[in-house]
């Protein structure tokens, strides 16, 4: 048997090089995962892994909460009916996208730190501790209930984790979970809040 030249040994090469480049779609195993969540990678920000973990474990939860929030806040837009309809449709919206801006904050975040965000729903509803409302619809004084005891345990978890960040010197989670997470919850009970208040439309006489 002839051995392969220098121009046989190219051609081959060649050819398998045009293999590797064809335009053929060539598809992963589903289910392997590069890093399983609740594992950290390597993240040069000066802080140690034991920090970052933990950041990452209370950012997550938040992000759990939040994505639940985020959906309660939609479901109540669609379904919200009465006289305050077109008010209540219009903020409940422009708090869900609030809360989808916290959502990618937060997820970022706990990249940032080398973690594994949480990134879907159901993965989401296994960690939140919200109630679960029912599945079809309330009346409106429900629903602001329903939000406003939401946003509490939001608010509740948010502040033990500007605690415990604190106390770890991990000032980027702690930044964003005050000056981010944290206003904009209580800003969004006070306007939700605000819809309970018993107030005539015009004044006595």
């Amino acid at each position: 048997m002839p051995k392969p030249t220098k121009r046989t040994t190219a051609k081959t090469a060649q050819r398998n090089g045009d293999r590797r480049r064809s335009p053929e779609i060539h598809p992963g195993k589903l289910g392997v995962e590069v890093q399983r969540f609740g594992a950290l990678r390597l993240a040069p920000i000066a802080l140690s892994a034991e920090a970052r973990g933990e950041s990452a474990q209370l950012l997550n939860i938040i992000l759990a909460d939040s994505m639940i929030l985020y959906a309660m806040y939609k479901k109540h837009h669609w379904l919200v009916a009465g006289p305050t309809f077109y008010q209540l449709h219009l903020l409940f919206d422009k708090h869900a996208e609030e809360q989808q801006e916290l959502i990618d904050l937060l997820a970022e975040r706990v990249q940032t730190l080398g973690a594994v965000a949480v990134g879907d729903p159901r993965h989401a509803a296994e960690l939140t501790t919200i109630d679960r409302p029912p599945n079809g619809a309330e009346e409106v004084p429900s629903m602001i209930h329903r939000l406003l005891d939401a946003h509490e345990t939001v608010i509740s978890k948010v502040r033990r984790a500007i605690d415990r960040t604190d106390k770890n010197a991990d000032w980027g989670s702690n930044d964003l979970l005050m000056s981010d997470v944290l206003r904009r919850n209580e800003l969004q009970v006070w306007f939700i809040s605000s819809h309970l208040v018993d107030v005539p439309l015009v004044g006595d006489k």
